[in-house]
C-alpha cells in the first residue's frame, strides 16, 4: 500500500537538514565572532600596556625620533584595533543573521511535524470511521439475517 506520509516524511527530512546546516553555520559564525572579539581585547590591551610602557619612558628621555617611531606604531595599533572593531561587529552580525536562520528552520521543522502529526490523526479518524461501518454493515447484517429467518421459521 502507498504510505500517505511518505512525502511528508521526505519534507520532513529535508527542512531538518536544512536546520542541521544553518545550526552548523550559525555555530561557526559564532566561533568567528568570539575569535575576533578576543583578538580584539588582546589588541587594545596590548596598545594600553604599549602607551603606558613609553609614557613612563618619555618622562625619562624625550628624544624626538624615539618620539616619533611611538607615534607612529601607535598610529598603527589604533588602524588594527579600528579594523578589529569593524571585524568583530560584521562577524557579530553574520552570527545573528545565521542565528535568525537557524531558528525560522526551527519553526519550518515544528511546522512540518505538526503537519505530519493532524494528517497520522486524520488517517486515525478515516481508519476508525471505516472500522465502524464495517462493524455496524455486520450488525445489521447479522440483525436482518435474524429477522428474516425467524420469520421464515414461523411461516412454516
Amino acid at each position: 500500500m502507498n504510505n500517505p506520509l511518505a512525502p511528508l516524511m521526505a519534507l520532513l527530512a529535508q527542512t531538518e537538514k536544512e536546520r542541521d546546516e544553518a545550526l552548523q553555520q550559525h555555530q561557526r559564525l559564532e566561533a568567528a565572532f568570539q575569535a575576533a572579539q578576543v583578538q580584539a581585547d588582546q589588541l587594545v590591551n596590548y596598545r594600553r600596556d604599549y602607551e603606558q610602557r613609553w609614557t613612563t619612558q618619555f618622562t625619562k628621555e624625550g628624544a624626538m625620533p624615539l618620539v616619533n617611531c611611538y607615534q607612529n606604531f601607535n598610529e598603527r595599533l589604533t588602524q588594527a584595533v579600528d579594523f578589529q572593531r569593524n571585524a568583530v561587529h560584521q562577524a557579530q552580525s553574520q552570527a545573528e543573521s545565521a542565528r535568525a536562520r537557524w531558528m525560522e528552520q526551527e519553526i519550518r521543522v515544528a511546522s512540518v511535524r505538526k503537519l505530519i502529526e493532524r494528517r497520522v490523526h486524520e488517517i486515525q479518524l478515516s481508519t476508525d470511521r471505516r472500522e465502524q461501518k464495517t462493524t455496524d454493515e455486520f450488525a445489521s447484517r447479522v440483525s436482518w439475517g435474524k429477522n428474516h429467518g425467524q420469520g421464515a421459521a414461523a411461516t412454516s
